[in-house]
């Protein structure tokens, strides 16, 4: 099997979560013996469809364009068994690169007319086309956001084209976060997954699908680390490339988002068969009490005091976020008394070890 992989992210690599999905779906492919190019539309010149139908009429198959549209990628498109489209969700739907290079495809029509069984008028084919697969991410943590994709996808299915699969990752962004990197590598591995069925059986199993689009926690996590993401962007005037190239943390406003946020900042595993309590007495900007129960690998942020803690921090609470985000050294400040641990400080070295959650 020949397939041309393309992906209209404007990102590089190393930033795009189209990629990112992109790449795990190529290795399943290529695991099945298929030959895949994968081409970036961001480093091709492309231009518009301008409507002229010269394509139709003056020059049959061929566009009065003289690109890398024309030279290079619908040569290709022509000859591949199969296409994958990978996009992200650009104002629901896919993006103006790979809308721009669909649209040049146009010469692989004819002029004349014809209808399917439904009634519905469409113009024939003038060459096989390949069969395709549609790949897309968003931010936003909700499915329903790819509805109008789906509807795109569904209406503008040619009778004489197979449509092998859709496939719709939300929440993308928090695939490349530590908090939940087991969740992800069961993300990414499912997509491997699909790439080998779809050489195998030219369809992905309805399993294989549901893992790749589970949710990664609800909405409302979501839109809490989300806001702090990007308030952290805004304080420090950071773009979020800046701030993934800068190894940065989102920063806790309250004791509400430092509950939510630490809860994956622990290493649970380090408690072993312990149960421990974790109290935080916090001064300063954000005064309060909260603790984390960890046991049995799992951690339980509660609002308040514990009756018998095992390690209690008392600290100004911007002091632990300029810590927790990696302005200010923790051993550091604890040697000039900036904050005071009570119980063994072993453990919680351990404990508050970085990116060891498998949430």
């Amino acid at each position: 099997m020949n397939v041309l992989a393309i992906n209209s992210s404007p990102r590089s690599d190393a930033e795009s979560y189209t990629a990112m999905m992109l790449k795990s779906l190529v290795e399943g492919l290529r695991e099945e013996g298929a030959a895949v190019e994968v081409v970036a539309l961001r480093e091709k010149k492309i231009k518009y469809c301008i409507g002229c139908f010269a394509c139709w009429t003056k020059t049959p198959g061929i566009c009065v364009h003289k690109d890398d549209m024309s030279r290079e990628l619908f040569p290709k498109w022509l000859a591949c068994d199969l296409v994958v489209y990978a996009t992200p969700l650009y104002y629901h739907t896919i993006n103006a690169a790979l809308a721009t290079f669909m649209e040049r495809t146009l010469p692989a029509i004819l002029p004349f007319f014809k209808q399917d069984e439904n009634g519905n008028t469409y113009h024939p084919v003038r060459t096989r086309i390949p069969a395709n697969v549609l790949l897309s991410v968003c931010g936003f943590p909700d499915v329903a956001e790819f509805d109008a994709l789906r509807e795109f996808q569904a209406r503008t299915r040619h009778p004489d084209v197979r449509t092998l699969a859709v496939i719709c990752r939300a929440g993308a962004s928090l695939l490349a976060s530590p908090f939940l990197a087991g969740r992800a590598r069961v993300i990414l591995e499912a997509t491997k997954q699909a790439g080998r069925e779809l050489v195998r059986t030219s369809a992905i199993a309805p399993e294989t699908l549901a893992q790749i689009e589970q949710s990664l926690g609800s909405p409302k996590l979501f839109d809490q680390m989300g806001d702090m993401y990007w308030q952290t962007c805004i304080d420090e005037k950071v773009t979020p490339k800046q701030f993934d190239e800068r190894k940065m943390m989102p920063r806790p406003r309250n004791i509400e988002d430092f509950l939510l946020m630490f809860t994956y900042a622990i290493n649970a595993k380090a408690a072993g068969d312990r149960k421990v309590f974790v109290q935080f007495k916090f001064s300063g900007a954000a005064p309060g009490e909260c603790y984390f129960a960890v046991a049995g690998g799992r951690v339980s942020p509660c609002a308040g005091s514990c009756d018998e803690p095992t390690l209690v921090i008392e600290t100004p609470f911007e002091v632990w976020m300029d810590i927790l985000t990696r302005k200010a050294d923790g051993a550091q400040m604890i040697m000039d008394g900036k904050y005071r641990v009570t119980g063994d400080l072993g453990l919680m070295l351990k404990l508050f070890s970085r990116g060891k959650s498998e949430a």
